[in-house]
């Protein structure tokens, strides 16, 4: 495993050592100490800025598959109860095509995590080999990369509350590594789960928070899986390892709401907060609403598409037949042309369209006369 993963271990190790360097210039002191432990979370930094536009791909996955999923169940009610092999299979390229026209892919989702095992199972295996490092004992090699003896030394001794960064739970009799692995342990489940809830709770359309659809049922089943599997698992791993991924958990937290409180996806409660947010903030300068500025756009594509009604052609067999000539004919397209271009007249002489357009034009003047007392007001309380 080694063989295979000594690529990422040396670029591993060259992250942290560098901004091992970086904070020792900055004041940090130098050796074992705190700044190692830094580099572990300088080294999730890095990784996951270089990720990110993964992370970006998983945030419109994640979107297209919520918009989609009317017609997923819509799917799964047409082959419901229909478990013959054909009917399986044409469920399956349905579904395969209704994601392709859609432009997305379950899979987008799990992308991120899956580019981070790599680097996780590296910085794993450099934590594990520091003592043969140290002692000049490692296998093929005087060093990993840039991590010298000197260096991996330095690595192995640095620790956290007294918790050694190349020490884990199961590999260790101390009891302060024991309690500092079991509350990076907790940290990092609890993260995990609070990940996943925000998504399912906050970010997901009310059409999409059925019983019935699988996407729920299989986010709220992971939102309760991952957190178990990382506790049982955790206690395998070394502390400097617990860090990276407590860091991680970290900045996804950050990410995410960063994600659902700026973009958050059409139809849900996050959503239902943005608009209001906005909404604030534009009544505040005199502005019309999202919902207002809307009609009216809608209004004013209605009367750009609402041109005029298509001329049917004539046919010949008409034209032989008929008492008109080419020049009336062309003054009847005319006419009906000019016709279908007159808008259709609501009671008062005025269409839909213009009725909501002025409607829109009278609120926003009200609201920028509204603005503009407030600014007086201010002002004289200020003199």
């Amino acid at each position: 495993m080694d063989s295979l993963l000594w690529p990422l271990k040396v670029a591993v190790a060259y992250i942290m050592v560098y901004i091992h360097k970086a904070l020792v210039l900055v004041g940090l002191p130098d050796g074992a100490g705190i700044a190692w432990v830094l580099s572990i979370v300088g080294l999730t930094v890095v990784v996951r800025i270089l990720i990110m536009p993964l992370f970006v791909r998983q945030i419109r996955a994640s979107r297209s598959m919520q918009l989609i999923q009317p017609e997923l169940q819509a799917l799964q009610a047409k082959y419901k109860g229909k478990k013959d092999p054909v009917s399986r299979q044409r469920q399956q390229e349905e579904m395969m095509a209704l994601y392709r026209k859609h432009g997305t892919n379950p899979m987008s989702s799990c992308l991120p995590m899956l580019v981070q095992m790599p680097v996780f199972f590296a910085l794993f295996r450099v934590l594990a080999s520091l003592e043969a490092v140290a002692t000049g004992t490692y296998e093929g090699h005087a060093a990993i990369g840039p991590l010298t003896a000197e260096l991996a030394g330095q690595v192995q001794a640095s620790s956290v509350f007294g918790a050694k960064l190349s020490e884990s739970f199961m590999g260790s009799t101390d009891g302060v590594v024991k309690l500092v692995a079991i509350v990076l342990i907790v940290v990092m489940s609890v993260t995990q789960w609070y990940t996943m809830a925000q998504l399912s709770m906050k970010n997901m359309p009310e059409s999409a928070k059925s019983s019935d659809n699988p996407m729920m049922r299989s986010q709220k089943m992971m939102m309760y899986i991952m957190p178990v599997i990382f506790a049982v698992t955790g206690v395998q791993f070394q502390i400097g390892v617990l860090i990276y991924w407590v860091t991680s958990n970290f900045w996804t937290m950050g990410q995410q709401f960063f994600t659902i409180r700026n973009m958050p996806a059409p139809g849900s409660e996050a959503e239902k907060k943005y608009r209001a947010r906005v909404n604030a903030k534009r009544a505040r300068k005199g502005q019309p609403s999202l919902e207002e500025e809307e009609a009216a756009a809608r209004a004013q594509s209605g009367d750009a598409q609402g041109g005029g009604q298509r001329v049917q052609p004539v046919r010949k067999d008409r034209q032989k037949k008929g008492v008109q000539s080419p020049i009336s004919l062309e003054k009847v397209a005319d006419s009906q042309q000019t016709k279908a271009k007159e808008p259709r007249s609501a009671p008062g002489g005025l269409t839909p369209e213009e009725i909501a357009r002025r409607r829109y034009e009278r609120r926003a003047q009200a609201r920028r006369r509204s603005a503009a007392k407030r600014k007086s007001q201010k002002k004289s309380k200020r003199g």
